[in-house]
């Protein structure tokens, strides 16, 4: 009886254990999907910024999916941030010695990818939509897409937005936003 016993317990001991390694192994892989690095960063920059970290990440994921390198188009970092764009937003912050070259620097290249980011946040009046869809085909482009569907009657929408490209980054960046607040809210501060 004893001996029956004994197994039992170490059958359910294993058994247990198990269906953590499992449960852990799962969370593991469904995580390669959707990474996360610099979280600290990220929230710092978000409270800094008064930002979504979702958001944030959301971004990051779409432009490198935390893989920093330069772009054909000569952007850099992890926000993918064009040099000129830099130097526009280290006037706009009062930024007086930016170089290029600190874009590879990941605390930087954050900072000036959320001030920039908060910027077109507020240009578009707290439209997240439409502060990505400028995000990846410029404020010009995009005002004037607002400003032709306003002279329609309508508001601009994802669907209704004209390159396919910016469509699709839009909609990319807004799942990802909704699956890193889902998935990486501790490391996000969202708890």
């Amino acid at each position: 009886m004893r001996r029956a016993l004994g197994a039992w317990v170490a059958f359910v001991v294993v058994l247990t254990c198990g269906v953590i390694v499992v449960s852990l192994l799962h969370e593991k892989q469904s995580n390669l999907g959707l990474p996360l690095s610099d979280a600290s960063i990220i929230r710092q920059q978000a409270t800094a910024k008064h930002l979504d970290p979702a958001l944030i990440a959301a971004v990051i994921y779409a432009e490198t999916k935390f893989e920093p390198r330069t772009s054909s188009a000569g952007a850099e970092g992890l926000m993918q941030i064009l040099p000129a764009t830099a130097y526009y937003v280290a006037h706009l912050s009062g930024g007086i010695r930016f170089t290029a070259s600190d874009l590879a620097t990941p605390a930087v290249n954050l900072a000036y990818g959320s001030y920039y980011l908060r910027y077109l946040l507020d240009h578009y009046e707290g439209d997240e939509m439409l502060a990505v869809a400028a995000y990846n085909a410029g404020l010009t482009n995009v005002d004037e897409w607002v400003k032709q569907a306003r002279a329609e009657g309508s508001h601009l929408s994802e669907s209704s937005i004209p390159f396919p490209e910016t469509r699709e980054y839009v909609h990319r960046v807004l799942e990802a936003q909704r699956e890193y607040r889902a998935m990486y809210p501790r490391e996000l501060g969202l708890q």
